[in-house]
């Protein structure tokens, strides 16, 4: 099999560079948002790392690794489980500005950097909850 057969087989988990490039991801997120107050209160728990460990598992199951999220914790639900957060434009545009902080230390072949942006930004808006001014 060619290199280019192996690469089109591979899941895009396995084309970044599996486990080691979501840990890295989620990681460099979580260090911008524990910086960030008005997001940091989104974040009930003292210690980020819970959250970093579910957002690393989610995000693994859906670029096509392992489903140890919905081994653990069931379908992922997203709006459900933040529906007690008030998720304004503001908020979204702030976790955006960390994820892409957090994309930008991967080093991406351009059309993954550009699958993982245009996800990343859909999931964001997706969560949108309440206006600003609410």
């Amino acid at each position: 099999m060619s290199q280019a057969e192996q690469e089109q087989t591979q899941t895009y988990y396995e084309r970044v560079g599996g486990h080691e490039t979501f840990v890295k991801l989620v990681h460099e997120f979580y260090k911008g948002v524990a910086t960030d107050e008005p997001l940091r209160e989104m974040y009930p728990e003292e210690d980020l790392g819970p959250a970093e460990v579910r957002l690393r598992m989610f995000l693994e199951q859906y670029w096509g690794g392992p489903k140890t999220y919905s081994e653990q914790r069931g379908h992922p639900r997203l709006r459900m489980r933040h529906i007690e957060f008030k998720v304004t434009p503001t908020q979204r545009d702030r976790w955006l500005t960390h994820m892409n902080a957090a994309i930008d230390t991967l080093g991406l072949a351009p059309m993954d950097d550009e699958l993982m942006r245009g996800y990343m930004a859909h999931a964001a808006n997706f969560m949108v909850n309440a206006h600003d001014d609410d």
